[in-house]
């Protein structure tokens, strides 16, 4: 692979161009990554490669070592990696809820469990447990006690 910067101070907005024989899986990480930096994530879906603005996920999972984004109604795959996406969209209101999920603040109710874990149904109806181990830094962050 080879990178190429020109830098000119008279260039108005930064534009990346990405030269190819066909969108490797690599690829796709590199576009994952750069939409990071301006809040939209890249989720494919059908054979498909979607631009998702990070606002429209609930959650985001990780199942035999595939992660995934859920809307309201559509699941998206992504190459990214569970912690590389915690560590870009932890100051976008979202937060580890367990070792496999990060979930979004966007939910309907939190309830808490018995055995100190936290039940959250999230805008969607779905219902997720954050663990205790995260519980803490969960209400935490939604000023709740």
């Amino acid at each position: 692979m080879k990178i190429h910067i020109n830098q000119q101070g008279d260039i108005a907005e930064t534009e990346i161009t990405i030269n190819c024989k066909q969108i490797s899986p690599e690829i796709e990480k590199i576009i994952s990554l750069l939409r990071v930096m301006d809040l939209k994530l890249t989720g494919m879906k059908d054979n498909q490669t979607y631009i998702l603005d990070v606002g429209k996920i609930l959650y985001i999972d990780t199942v035999d070592k595939r992660t995934f984004f859920y809307t309201k109604t559509e699941v998206y795959e992504t190459p990214l990696k569970l912690y590389e996406l915690e560590e870009r969209l932890s100051a976008n209101d979202f937060l580890r809820a367990n070792k496999s999920c990060i979930i979004h603040f966007k939910i309907q109710s939190i309830k808490a469990d018995l055995d100190g874990k936290l039940l959250v149904t999230m805008n969607n109806g779905e219902r997720l447990y954050i663990s205790r181990q995260y519980a803490g830094d969960f209400k935490e962050k939604l000023g709740v006690k």
